[in-house]
């Protein structure tokens, strides 16, 4: 039975050592710190409850889990897509245009100008929080950044 100040939802666990952890829902942005590691890994999904540590109520531990995957980023040096390519050239420079992909997951297609693919890539993998958080909100494994000038594709897989 769970308490009132008990929370469960999906969380990206954004730090780990052997003592502690934080975890970080990913619909609400809150911050979970734990008091201890129940053995997670940073970079990690998962899904479960956290409560607060009594009597301060300031640190938490998870509770229970009911799943938890790996996340992974990767700079695929692969074009996007005939269908990202489609899709950025139907749409102005700096449009971000959302699909769900065939199965699981979203591909995300930005229209950039050519001379400004490569700092958009650099943009994106710099929010590595960002897409992880996606990833796990999406419950996918992966986030493959592929781009051709003028095209950046996010795809978030299985």
């Amino acid at each position: 039975m769970m308490t009132e100040s008990e929370r469960t939802g999906t969380y990206l666990v954004t730090a780990a050592d052997e003592e502690s952890a934080v975890l970080k829902d990913v619909q609400s942005g809150q911050v979970h710190a734990l008091s201890s590691n129940p053995g997670v890994s940073e970079e990690e999904a998962v899904r479960g409850t956290v409560a607060p540590d009594p009597p301060m109520n300031v640190s938490w531990q998870l509770v229970e889990v009911e799943s938890r995957w790996s996340l992974s980023v990767e700079h695929s040096s692969e074009s996007p897509t005939t269908n990202s390519r489609n899709i950025a050239s139907d749409n102005p420079d700096g449009e971000l245009v959302r699909k769900e992909r065939a199965g699981i997951g979203e591909i995300h297609v930005l229209s950039v100008p050519d001379d400004m693919t490569e700092q958009a890539v650099e943009d994106i993998l710099d929010d590595r929080e960002g897409l992880l958080s996606r990833a796990a909100r999406l419950e996918v494994n992966r986030v493959e950044i592929r781009s051709q000038p003028g095209v950046v594709a996010v795809r978030y897989m299985p």
